[in-house]
């Protein structure tokens, strides 16, 4: 099997190096190229035909964010994981570039002792991310071990070949009290596309984990807020859960429910990794189904792994109501296709037809139109 062919972009000698080194230890990864800035990154993806290309954000000449949007602005396709720094203002310009086309991130290590530990911080960050987004290369496939503080999208890529999916037939009808989301790589742009498209608020209360670190969830949150008709925050803990309101799980820690006077308010812990990941997909839909029972749509979009999987089965055994994105306008078909593959999707739906479904979803339950998808879809 032929190997990754990737291209390093960053002004910085000292990290382009360190993230060639720790590429360099991976027989299914070669480093065919670097690049100080995003004007000489341009001219070596169409020298070099890399197969992902990593970019740093802040460099002279041409920053990371106007390299990826030339790139695309160009046709190319080509997968970029921007790399990245722990802060607001990382997370910030992160958001940024994932929205004009990059496909995921890294962020760069953070008070580590030894240029041994940055190593081994950077390739248990970056390696499963280029292997799930170069399925075809490598030794790991879309439905690649997740790794915590997954995140964004762009173009989505190529479908990865024909998968079995049987849909469970439709539940009986029931009264639906909560809607829960999971996403991870890919997840930012889905959600926002989710999200931008409800030009009025939904009469039910939504919880979302998109596996991300800490501050970047209180941008990514900030940034749908502004995008949709209801009231997006990060939770904080202790909210009581309110109809048009959705909650998304903060970085490092799980997002989880128990029941209150007035119905379910939040809870924050931070028990292990689930999946790999805290916050997790399966601890946010498990405890949703001790709360709410059946009563119960989940939704799982783009992202590596299969947090979400055991998840739905419980809501599936509940009752509930799973909708999974489809393979083709997934980034990663991973979560949402280890819950289509398992048979446990009622619907497998393009990102564009999601939000409309939802709305329809949640009108035929409650009777309520006060939700609506703007021109018919997401």
């Amino acid at each position: 099997m032929s190997r990754i062919r990737v291209l390093v972009v960053d002004d910085s000698v000292v990290v382009r190096r360190l993230v060639t080194d720790t590429l360099a230890g991976d027989p299914a990864i070669d480093v065919v190229g670097t690049a100080a800035n995003g004007q000489i990154a341009l001219t070596k993806v169409e020298q070099l035909a890399p197969d992902l290309v990593t970019m740093d954000i802040e460099m002279p000449v041409m920053d990371g964010i106007g390299a990826v949007r030339a790139l695309r602005a160009s046709g190319s396709r080509v997968p970029i994981i921007m790399f990245s720094t722990l802060t607001e203002r990382g997370a910030s310009a992160t958001l940024d570039a994932l929205a004009a086309g990059a496909t995921d991130y890294v962020t760069k290590p953070a008070n580590v002792g030894s240029v041994s530990e940055s190593l081994a911080t950077v390739a248990r960050e970056l390696i499963p991310r280029i292997k799930a987004l170069v399925p075809n290369r490598g030794h790991v496939g879309a439905l690649a071990t997740p790794v915590t503080g997954s995140g964004p999208a762009a173009p989505a890529l190529r479908p990865l070949g024909a998968r079995t999916v049987t849909l469970r037939p439709a539940p009986r009808p029931r009264p639906l009290r909560a809607i829960v989301v999971g996403s991870s790589t890919g997840g930012p742009e889905a959600l926002s596309r989710v999200f931008s498209a409800l030009s009025s608020p939904l009469p039910v209360p939504v919880l979302v984990v998109q596996h991300m670190p800490p501050v970047f969830t209180r941008q990514l949150a900030a940034r749908l807020d502004r995008a949709t008709g209801g009231t997006v925050v990060e939770a904080s803990g202790g909210e009581e859960l309110r109809p048009g309101h959705v909650y998304v799980a903060p970085g490092d820690h799980h997002l989880e429910l128990q029941r209150s006077a007035s119905g379910a308010r939040t809870v924050l812990t931070q028990g292990p990794p689930v999946n790999f990941c805290r916050p997790a997909v399966d601890v946010l839909f498990r405890s949703a189904v001790t709360v709410y029972g059946g009563d119960l749509l989940a939704v799982v979009l783009t992202g590596m792994g299969s947090d979400g999987r055991a998840g739905c089965e419980d809501v599936v055994a509940a009752g509930g109501t799973v909708y999974a994105q489809d393979e083709r306008s997934s980034v990663v078909w991973g979560m949402p296709g280890a819950v289509a593959t398992a048979g446990l999707a009622h619907r497998v739906l393009p990102l564009d037809q999601v939000a409309h479904t939802i709305v329809g979803a949640v009108q035929h339950a409650t009777g309520a139109p006060a939700a609506r998808a703007s021109g018919g879809a997401a």
